[in-house]
């Protein structure tokens, strides 16, 4: 019955159009009130849901994100991605330079929906005046962001580190992402060659030397930025935190003085977007905090916990059901507050079965990342079609390919945790 009354109430506001923070809120409330807690302890944990100086890190990351991906930087590492690819002058090498020029930007903005925006309004048209079709363009623009959810600085992989109660270092997280994300997106480019070769793309141009080292020294400015958050938190010259406003600092002197593409009076408009965004992931984190604690408090991870050992003891059995489940509840909710009230619900579930937390979050993340990419709340797939001007029928219909290849990346990283571990265990980082 306490199951019954906390997601009762909480789906219940979801039917009559609440926003899903207000929904969390409200869901805790009356999960409270049913067990006999005070509503001033909800209220306490609201506020204690973010007051912890480990919430620093998503404004400044969203920020530095935010000037890289609207200064000119996007513009820069398609350039920068063309000189790459046309080395080898393959067929379909656009659609290649596409996903590569994704994992550049995605080392920068952390956000799978500034990653469509920004390539998408790049190279959507360009792919489709030398050739392809745009719905197929669009295709390999929504897939490529979804590096953006692995690779650091990852937004979601700081959410899953709130959400684990801060046991889980955002470094390691980062780290963890690496090679997943580069393996998908090897894997999206191996689909994209096949597919070209097949239905008769075009090749790849080679890029004159000149213009190539100048493209090249352009996006490396902004490239630096990675180093900057990547390498400074690994040399302990500063924490996680101090990283996103060096990052900040770096973005912004890259932006205004040495790419000069944008204007000083459209800052403000961008920093209000910012806040924007940042506000509803704050609010979003203080309400499913509360609701996380009503859960607790019914003991609801240790029944859940005893129901998936009920149907099975086998490891590998129950991390496919928590798979399927993930990618169901993906198509359905938005990323973000899935990872807050899912990781209390399985972490200690697959905790007991001997998957590391670390591994589990990549599992998470690749899980939900593909539900960003799926009607019927995918904002990714939203903003994409938006983007390329094509209808969500006509994507639906050629996405199925990036969906297999997607989900073939998953069962990898599912069942071999080795692509998750090796590289923080290597660098010392976990």
């Amino acid at each position: 019955m306490d199951l019954f009354i906390l997601l009762g109430t909480l789906f219940l506001c979801f039917a009559i159009g609440m926003p899903i923070s207000y929904s969390l809120g409200i869901g805790a409330l009356a999960g409270a009130l049913w067990i006999g807690i005070p509503p001033e302890a909800v209220m306490l944990q609201i506020s204690n849901g973010v007051s912890k100086v480990a919430m620093l890190t998503i404004p400044f990351f969203v920020l530095a994100g935010a000037i890289m991906a609207e200064g000119g930087m996007a513009r820069r590492l398609v350039a920068l991605a063309n000189v790459i690819v046309g080395l080898v002058r393959v067929r379909g090498g656009l659609s290649a330079v596409n996903i590569l020029a994704t994992t550049f930007l995605s080392g920068i903005s952390g956000s799978s929906v500034a990653d469509t925006s920004a390539i998408g309004s790049v190279l959507i048209p360009q792919m489709e005046k030398v050739g392809y079709p745009r719905v197929f363009a669009t295709n390999v623009t929504i897939s490529a962001s979804l590096q953006a959810i692995l690779v650091p600085p990852s937004h979601n992989a700081v959410i899953y580190s709130l959400a684990t109660g801060g046991t889980i270092s955002i470094i390691s997280l980062f780290m963890a992402g690496v090679v997943p994300g580069l393996l998908l997106g090897v894997s999206l480019i191996a689909l994209v060659i096949f597919i070209a070769y097949r239905d008769g793309h075009p090749t790849g141009d080679r890029v004159p030397f000149q213009e190539a080292m100048k493209m090249s020294i352009e996006a490396l400015w902004g490239l630096i930025t990675v180093f900057i958050i990547i390498a400074g938190i690994l040399l302990g010259i500063f924490t996680a935190i101090e990283a996103g406003a060096v990052a900040c600092v770096w973005a912004f002197c890259v932006t205004m003085f040495i790419y000069r593409d944008y204007k000083w009076k459209d800052l403000p408009g961008l920093v209000h977007r910012t806040l924007k965004t940042v506000a509803m992931v704050m609010t979003l984190i203080a309400m499913a905090s509360s609701f996380g604690y009503v859960m607790a408090l019914m003991q609801m991870p240790s029944k859940i916990t005893a129901f998936f050992l009920s149907v099975s003891d086998s490891k590998y059995v129950i991390l496919m059901l928590i798979n399927c489940m993930l990618l169901v509840l993906g198509c359905l909710m938005d990323m973000a507050p899935l990872i807050l009230i899912c990781t209390p619900i399985l972490l200690p579930v697959v905790v007991k079965l001997g998957v590391d937390p670390v591994h589990f979050g990549m599992i998470m993340l690749l899980n939900l990342g593909i539900g960003l990419l799926t009607p019927p709340v995918g904002s990714v797939l939203f903003v994409g079609c938006a983007v390329g001007k094509v209808k969500l029928e006509d994507v639906m219909k050629g996405i199925w390919p990036f969906y297999g290849v997607m989900f073939a990346v998953l069962m990898l990283v599912t069942f071999v945790p080795a692509l998750s571990l090796w590289l923080p265990k290597f660098v010392g980082a976990y």
